[in-house]
């Protein structure tokens, strides 16, 4: 035991010392940011002092050797109470903030208080109960992991360690004439909407590009961050997505991470495809109650009379989210092809207030939108458009013969071309 405590330090020195220098899961590219940063200094996250706080949690929990002296039941107690403190966290939250936007409440510590009196108990027990839910999962992860051969001597390289709180915001840029990610700025997590407006306005007047400040799910600096949910598929994804950035990290494709569009799609659709797999085989080993039922309910038929019906009484179809945004990113590429940046970004207007329209709220739907989510390719369809990088990592995938396969192949691209070359033999 102490020879893997020690291992396991070992491993993480070494990792806090590279994501320091290398960046983390949606790292700013090198050039050009440091004319966005002119804009975005005094509101930068701190990740060395978040690190740093988070890996003297990991160690203090491997010190008291959890979560091996918990039973299979108990285990599961904790991260059930996890899940459900967490819920009772983000609702409060959700309140507090409610009642500090209303202008009719003139006294707001008074409106307020009851609420965050539950909230300081809350955040109590949940600072009681995260060590150990944490602890809990990461094993669970790193089981599945030894299972699908993703460990040496039974053991995960690196470790798998995270660590759930709220996330920094990120500020995405692109060049308006075509999408592109060229800078992702990671800004502080308490930033406000008026806020991110304001710094989007400013750096898309004076720079000339297109700005984003978007929400993250998870960062693959070590520990890695993994935002609060209480959606345990999401949850187990998501800390699973990380640990293959963290593990790309020693090998050509997430070494080269920010090198061109082509490869952060690699490695983001990768880590997607894996992340999900992983979650879904964690979900089945340990707490098969929750997967999706394997049949659906029957459905009640229902006719239409045969005189013409009224427009406003027939179905209509559902709103496919995938599929409108698919096709968006395709028009805008073909507007901005042509160099027509003005009409790209009155119909990426138009377009945003029809999702608008049918429940999607979509902030703002711009160049630097596209340039974040496009990178995300492992389903079908989507804000990729007609990337082919994401269509060609999934064709991979499914010519492995196992996931660890596939990441293996892929942790060891350095180019799209290459990719190319390899699906062609």
């Amino acid at each position: 035991m102490i020879q893997r405590i020690l291992r396991g330090l070992e491993i993480s020195i070494l990792l806090i010392i590279l994501a320091a220098l290398t960046g983390y899961s949606n790292p700013s590219l090198t050039n050009p940011i440091e004319k966005v940063r002119a804009y975005t200094r005094s509101l930068e996250f701190d990740y060395l002092e978040w690190m740093g706080n988070a890996a003297t949690l990991k160690l203090q929990a491997a010190s008291i050797h959890l979560p091996y002296t918990l039973g299979h039941n108990e285990q599961k107690q904790i991260v059930m109470e996890y899940f459900r403190n967490t819920q009772s966290i983000l609702e409060k939250e959700y309140q507090l903030s409610r009642l500090y936007a209303d202008p009719s409440i003139t006294d707001k510590d008074a409106a307020t208080q009851p609420i965050r009196d539950e909230l300081a108990e809350l955040y109590t027990r949940q600072n009681q109960i995260a060590p150990l839910a944490e602890a809990i999962l990461q094993e669970q992860i790193s089981q599945v992991l030894a299972e699908i051969n993703f460990t040496a001597a039974g053991q995960p390289l690196p470790n798998v360690w995270y660590h759930s709180t709220p996330l920094p915001m990120a500020l995405v840029i692109s060049p308006r004439d075509r999408i592109e990610q060229t800078a992702n700025i990671s800004i502080q997590t308490e930033i406000t909407v008026d806020e991110q407006v304001k710094l989007e306005e400013d750096v898309a007047q004076g720079l000339d590009v297109s700005s984003l400040v978007v929400q993250i799910g998870g960062v693959g600096v070590y520990p890695t961050m993994v935002a609060r949910s209480t959606n345990m598929d999401w949850y187990l994804n998501t800390i699973a997505h990380e640990w293959i950035h963290n593990y790309l990290t020693f090998r050509p494709l997430g070494a080269l991470y920010g090198n061109s569009p082509e490869l952060r799609t690699m490695n983001e659709t990768t880590a997607s495809i894996a992340g999900d797999e992983i979650g879904a085989l964690v979900i089945e080993k340990f707490y098969p109650e929750l997967k999706p039922a394997a049949s659906f309910p029957a459905l009640t038929l229902v006719s239409l009379p045969f005189d013409r019906p009224d427009p406003e009484t027939l179905i209509r179809l559902p709103f496919d989210y995938r599929a409108q945004m698919h096709e968006t990113r395709i028009n805008v590429d073909a507007l901005l092809e042509q160099g027509k940046i003005e009409e790209a970004e009155a119909y990426m207007e138009t377009r945003r207030q029809i999702f608008l329209k049918n429940g999607y709220l979509v902030r703002k739907l711009n160049q630097a939108f596209f340039a974040f989510n496009g990178a995300y390719a492992d389903v079908p369809g989507g804000a990729a458009g007609q990337d082919p990088v994401g269509p060609a990592v999934r064709e991979l995938r499914a010519r492995s013969e196992s996931l660890a396969d596939f990441v293996n192949t892929m942790s060891w691209m350095w180019s799209f071309e290459q990719l190319q070359e390899t699906l062609e033999q």
